[in-house]
């Protein structure tokens, strides 16, 4: 199998407050001004439904591009969510590591690239491929910095 790099995510007691604006934009930025503070949000309440059953994992390659998911993004993994249609998932196929789609087309299973250069894969048996979780969240820079020297040094 192919040299996948999971990273743990530990559940942490102390949460990870930002303030949370209740204006919304369009673009631009929101006003400082505490009148438009609707809360301080826990950032770990939206990335970690099953904190004990959630992942990072780092991107390898350009197959899922038109799902806004590229190379060297890390993705929140959730092992407890059950995969369905639609959703994205990490599977392994014939050994090999791969995010895709799950999809159902009249009552065929799918693992689909986003991306038309990549062939989707048709699940002929359960046993074909091994779902490690769904996709729940996918992190990538705009402007690179602080994510990219934290994951180059760990490499």
């Amino acid at each position: 199998m192919r040299n996948v790099e999971l990273i743990p995510v530990t559940a942490t007691q102390t949460p990870f407050l930002l303030p949370l604006f209740s204006c919304r934009i369009s673009a631009g930025f929101p006003s400082p001004a505490s009148d438009h503070l609707e809360e301080l949000f826990d950032l770990n309440r939206l990335l970690l439904r099953h904190p004990d059953a959630t992942y990072l994992v780092r991107v390898s390659g350009e197959s899922m591009r038109d799902a806004e998911i590229h190379e060297g993004d890390l993705l929140a993994v959730d092992k407890q969510m059950e995969a369905d249609h639609n959703h994205i998932v990490v599977a392994v196929v014939e050994g090999e590591c791969t995010v895709k789609r799950l999809v159902c087309e009249d009552g065929t299973w799918w693992l689909k690239p986003e991306n038309p250069a990549y062939k989707p894969w048709e699940i002929h048996d359960a046993g074909d491929v091994k779902i490690w979780g769904v996709v729940t969240h996918v992190l990538h820079e705009i402007v690179p910095g602080k994510l990219s020297a934290l994951l180059q040094t760990r490499d």
